[in-house]
């Protein structure tokens, strides 16, 4: 069970933290929390955080003077004015309750976001339910490239900002805007780009409907004066935006979009092609990264860079310098030779859009390990995600990450396996998996690991090569 986002709203926060010197952050190593923690640590404030283990995140906030705890307990929280915390936390946590019951301002991730984000004159929020981190990421490579030195927060640590965050002196703050829980809607965006729209988060959404409304809601806090850059081949975000007050600019590849990919072409997996703006030709785009979803993503980037006054060379360039994120088909190294990339996916249309990616990549075999993503999502989405498989020679699955939940609805990792027939083989854990691969995996295939839990412990047991030896 989770706790609730507080929605304040930046005006009240903003009057409630004038009295404030300390923040705590309750699940600091999280990649947004700890962005958020080093933003709070630069305006001067004495900042502290706790998480369960410690990590390379972690040890960033350590080293930049914030004070962290490993475990929770209450005597971490004390001598702090205010809390910033996680909804992923259970309202047990005992430095939420010593918080709560002490009269501390506590502010939950979401709400603390849009009120950092309101000192930017430009607030681009991309939302989604797939791509979001791929698609601030190729903005970050871009707007930074074009020396706008905008702020960016985002879902993934990116190579040009050496983490996941970068805090610049420029008008521009992009960043990632999660729909979960709908803490979106405690952000302030002035640009919001809307990826796709889908059914997930059952555990929350419990229909396309409520869906569409949250949506909905996210891309009207820009205002009359505010713009909607949405994808005009997905019609869900469709249906979701045709109440829409502001400005809409479309991106897609399908004739009539305001920013339309055309003559694209794929060299081992990796797309080219040409953009047009409102039928006027704006750059030809050459991508480092695989799969038609990269098509869409570019396409979103480069209207929202428009919007922002960045050249069609400028776009073209970043682009083309943008060769990934962390976790979103990285490559991780060899085994036996053949490549092993690490990938986030975990909805059946992330997995399915990036194995079919994968599969145009040249190798003869495509190897698939997978962690399903807790046992709502295994189960509301069963059949779209036995189908996500098609492209592989084998799908490999691990135990599902439970997360937030227990196992009340007869869903398996096992059973996942048995419904690929010959292709699924069911090996829960680690151990078992490398030992798998290891003597299974050759040379010409290619392997892609999956999942947003902690399948990625994996790799250690892999002795993964830097090359194809």
């Amino acid at each position: 069970m989770s706790v609730n986002n507080t929605h304040l709203g930046s005006s009240e926060i903003s009057c409630r933290l004038e009295k404030c010197q300390s923040v705590f952050f309750i699940g600091a190593g999280g990649i947004n929390m700890s962005s958020l923690a080093l933003i709070t640590k630069n305006r001067g404030l004495r900042v502290g955080g706790s998480d369960r283990t410690k990590t390379a995140l972690t040890e960033k906030l350590e080293r930049a003077g914030i004070e962290m705890h490993y475990g929770h307990d209450v005597s971490n929280v004390r001598g702090y004015d205010a809390v910033v915390y996680t909804v992923a936390i259970s309202p047990d946590n005992p430095e939420y309750k010593y918080a709560i019951e002490n009269g501390l301002l506590c502010i939950s991730r979401a709400d603390y976001l849009g009120f950092v984000m309101t000192a930017w004159e430009r607030r681009i929020g991309i939302c989604g339910m797939h791509g979001k981190s791929t698609c601030t990421s190729m903005c970050a490579q871009v707007f930074l490239d074009a020396n706008t030195d905008a702020t960016v927060l985002s879902g993934a640590e990116l190579d040009i900002m050496d983490g996941a965050y970068h805090i610049g002196q420029g008008k521009d703050f992009i960043f990632e805007a999660c729909e979960y829980m709908d803490s979106f809607l405690d952000f302030n965006p002035t640009i919001a780009v809307v990826l796709n729209i889908e059914m997930d988060h059952v555990d929350y959404f419990h229909s396309m409907g409520q869906i569409y409304g949250s949506f909905a809601r996210f891309a009207a806090i820009t205002g009359e004066n505010g713009y909607a850059v949405a994808n005009f081949d997905d019609e869900d975000v469709r249906n979701a935006l045709k109440d829409y007050r502001g400005h809409i600019i479309t991106f897609g590849v399908n004739e009539g979009a305001d920013f339309c990919a055309v003559n694209i072409e794929y060299h081992m997996g990796r797309p080219a092609f040409d953009v047009l703006r409102n039928g006027e030709f704006l750059c030809r785009v050459e991508l480092s990264v695989a799969g038609e979803h990269n098509v869409y993503n570019a396409l979103a980037t480069a209207a929202a860079a428009t919007l922002c006054g960045i050249s069609p060379e400028d776009i073209e360039l970043g682009l083309r310098r943008y060769h990934g994120a962390k976790r979103r088909m990285e490559l991780k190294g060899f085994l036996n030779g053949a490549p092993v990339y690490d990938d986030y996916g975990h909805h059946p249309t992330e997995v399915k859009t990036t194995l079919e990616g994968a599969s145009h990549m040249g190798e003869r075999r495509l190897w698939a390990v997978f962690q399903p993503h807790t046992y709502s999502r295994t189960a509301a989405l069963w059949d779209d995600l036995v189908r996500s498989f098609d492209s592989c020679h084998r799908v490999i699955f691990a135990d599902i990450y439970a997360a937030r939940e227990t196992d009340t609805l007869g869903v398996s990792a096992e059973k996942l396996a048995q419904a690929l027939g010959e292709r699924g083989l069911y090996l829960g854990s680690n151990e078992e998996i490398a030992k798998y691969l290891k003597a299974n995996v050759e040379k010409e295939d290619l392997a892609v690991v999956m999942g947003a839990g902690d399948i990625y412990k994996l790799y250690d047991l892999l002795d993964l090569t830097e090359d194809a030896k």
